[in-house]
């Protein structure tokens, strides 16, 4: 199955001078982990929840920061080739939860595995990935 037909299309994203506060009170009002950074509307980066609270909120950094200085660079993108399946092992090797989907540099989607676990027929795909990404963390004795 193409990756086109289970990919969220019409993705909201922020430019990468968006301050970190405008870009988390989107997050929460489109109720997403997630917030493509997109110049010329050229994927140029990631922003997660992750990234505001361990890169911005734990160091004190000021929230009229741009996102630019805590967002994830140069993230791992999809093409609108792949199937859902090498979409799935893509996301499992490199343990993550959302890939964003691009053509010529242009993101036009973004999957989720919960994209993917609605669709009846990679369900085994979808549970394999979060598997592979769920990895609890070890606490150190």
């Amino acid at each position: 199955m193409n990756i086109e037909k289970v990919m969220t299309r019409d993705v909201e994203y922020c430019s990468p001078d968006t301050p970190i506060h405008e870009v988390a009170a989107k997050m929460k009002d489109l109720d997403v982990g997630v917030m493509p950074i997109c110049e010329n509307d050229q994927l140029t980066g990631l922003a997660t929840d992750r990234d505001i609270v361990l890169k911005a909120v734990a160091q004190n950094t000021s929230m009229d920061t741009p996102i630019s200085e805590v967002m994830t660079t140069d993230p791992v993108r999809g093409t609108v080739h792949m199937t859902a399946e090498e979409a799935a092992d893509l996301m499992a090797e490199v343990q993550i939860r959302r890939l964003p989907i691009v053509e010529d540099g242009k993101m036009i989607g973004i999957v989720s595995l919960g994209d993917l676990a609605v669709t009846s027929q990679m369900e085994d795909e979808a549970g394999q990935a979060l598997e592979e990404i769920s990895t609890p963390s070890q606490p150190e004795k």
